[in-house]
């Protein structure tokens, strides 16, 4: 029989995971590392995962987190994107945040082409860079949720599988 302990765990594990999700969109929460605490919080359980599916689930978010750092530079260089377009691309995912839902999708690809502008390149130039980047970014959620949803994956196993 599980204990309040243990029931509290579960509540923040889920908690925890639901933020990640969300942390998976917005450029301010790290997703992959907030919802690995929620699968970490389900080791002190009775139906924890166990260590090992904490290992592999531990370097599947490094890995996601690593690649989210760079998926989103590398598509702006792809599409041939300066420093000043990925860094746009940055700043303007940032702003993005704040004027949710479009401005997730808006914010990379106006901080970009407003960086290649600022870097005297011609509009259409700078479109291309935008559109790079916003793939990237778009790329960089994919990568997130994908880790998300394997941690989500694992805990549903352990927790209800018997």
């Amino acid at each position: 029989m599980e204990t309040a302990v243990q029931m509290g765990l579960y509540g923040l594990a889920a908690v925890l995971y639901v933020a990640g999700l969300v942390g998976c969109v917005v450029p301010m929460l790290p997703g992959p590392p907030v919802a690995y605490a929620g699968f970490l919080c389900l080791l002190g359980t009775e139906r924890s995962p166990g260590w090992r599916a904490a290992a592999v689930v531990g370097g599947v978010v490094l890995v996601a987190t690593v690649l989210d750092a760079v998926v989103p530079a590398w598509g702006a260089r792809k599409f041939h994107c300066t420093k000043w377009g990925a860094w746009g691309a940055i700043v303007g995912a940032l702003a993005g945040t704040f004027f949710f839902p479009a401005g997730l999708l808006l914010g990379p690809f106006a901080g970009a082409v407003a960086g290649e502008l600022l870097a005297g390149r011609k509009f259409d130039e700078a479109a291309m860079g935008g559109v790079g980047a916003l793939l990237g970014f778009l790329f960089g959620v994919a990568i997130k949720l994908a880790a998300c949803l394997l941690m989500v994956v694992f805990a549903w196993a352990a927790v209800h599988g018997d």
